[in-house]
């Protein structure tokens, strides 16, 4: 099988089991569970706590003791496992607990499947700066693909969601073990300190401004990405309570049109290429955050009758705020990292994303909805929502070009120029 096929197809399933739960388990907890806000945040901060120590932890493992393709098998089919026993959790503690040790077997495998995947292309002499964007846009593919069995199921509030991503997870976990090999790295070279003997060199990159700028913004931009996953769904469920909008087409099939979100992501991973080489990591990622501004200011504004164009239009920046950063963020440690730290490099990036990232903006958006945007009636505010959020997207982006004074990195243009 073509190698280009076959980390397509592990893409594909590696997002699908994502997809068919992360944007709609805000409305399964909210209004079949009905939990609160606060409660909710604290669930979806799962994300986050697992990604400040296991994909680090399990990108040194990968760098020194295992082969990755076969500790990506091993963390699916536990996820699976896990997965399968969400649905018969029914209070918010357990379910913490239980999503905790989910996010634990899951998120790691974000950075082994880029790190798999650079290996496999490498090994086979394929470019990849040029062939790696079209391969994860599939990824991308999965995640729609999730969505809209979920919604045209009508699974949205319902906990077949879980089941379904568990079996695909079983799936992937058995076949990772046919992928090409990806053995460890570090295990070949003559470790001198104690640092390297653990496999933590990746860490000492904080020591460089240019990194501990980058690792510092992925960690605020992160904190972006996690109120739209956590909230999206449910900011689109919650106009059914209003008459007027209850039987438009966004309400009965909100997650439908966030999957347009998806969509623009696998246009614009095909542009990164062309805007890394035009204007290099520091403007790439500074159009991602003022991205994040339009996203947010957009919903808010938006609704699902007169208003659907500007929801529409949000999911379409989306595609541009997302993957100018977390893609481009990835080449960036690739390029510039040493062989030997780059699966440890990878991991410390999802950690700053996923990790601090996720759990900041789950926590503190859980607690400022419930402190101050919860109306007379128990509704909510989605209208100041929206724009607090674009508010601290838009700090971000204006500190942002101040402080990481980068210039465009030779190495890396040389090699998009290069593709």
């Amino acid at each position: 099988m073509n190698i280009k096929f076959r980390l397509i197809l592990m893409n594909f399933m590696q997002f699908f089991i994502w997809g068919a739960w992360l944007l709609t388990i805000g409305a399964y907890c909210s209004q079949t569970k009905h939990w609160s806000f606060s409660q909710f945040g604290a669930i979806f901060s799962t994300m986050g706590f697992s990604s400040i120590i296991m994909p680090a932890l399990t990108g040194i493992i990968s760098d020194k003791f295992m082969n990755a393709e076969k500790l990506y098998g091993i963390l699916h089919i536990l996820g699976a496992i896990v997965l399968f026993c969400i649905p018969m959790v029914t209070n918010p503690t357990t379910f913490f607990w239980i999503m905790l040790l989910n996010m634990c077997f899951y998120m790691p495998t974000l950075s082994l499947s880029i790190t798999v995947s650079y290996s496999a292309l490498k090994r086979n002499g394929i470019d990849v700066v040029k062939d790696f964007p079209p391969i994860r846009t599939f990824g991308t593919i999965g995640f729609i693909v999730a969505l809209w069995a979920v919604s045209i199921t009508h699974n949205e509030t319902s906990a077949n969601q879980f089941y379904i991503a568990s079996a695909v997870a079983l799936i992937l976990g058995l076949y990772s073990f046919t992928l090409p090999k990806c053995p460890p790295l570090l295990s070949k070279t003559n470790n001198k300190t104690l640092a390297s003997s653990l496999g933590l060199n990746a860490f000492a990159l904080f020591k460089t401004p240019k990194f501990a700028i980058f690792f510092t913004f992925s960690m605020l931009l992160g904190a972006a990405l996690q109120l739209t996953n956590a909230y999206g769904d449910t900011y689109i469920h919650d106009f059914g309570k209003i008459p007027m909008y209850k039987d438009t087409l966004a309400v009965k099939f909100p997650a439908i049109i966030m999957s347009i979100s998806q969509f623009s992501e696998t246009l614009f991973i095909l542009a990164i290429p062309f805007f890394l080489r035009k204007f290099g990591i520091k403007y790439v990622m500074l159009f991602s955050m003022l991205a994040w501004v339009l996203r947010f200011g957009l919903f808010g504004f938006g609704d699902p009758a007169n208003g659907l164009w500007m929801i529409i239009l949000s999911c379409i920046v989306y595609g541009m705020a997302f993957d100018f950063f977390n893609i481009s963020g990835s080449l960036f440690i690739e390029t510039q990292t040493t062989p030997e730290i780059r699966g440890s490099a990878q991991g410390l990036f999802m950690m700053m994303v996923n990790g601090f990232g996720a759990v900041f903006g789950s926590l503190a958006s859980g607690y400022i909805i419930d402190k101050f945007f919860i109306l007379p009636n128990h509704s909510y505010n989605w209208h100041g929502i929206w724009l607090t959020f674009a508010a601290y997207a838009l700090v971000i982006a204006i500190i942002f070009p101040f402080v990481f004074r980068y210039k465009h990195n030779m190495a890396l243009a040389h090699a998009i120029q290069d593709a």
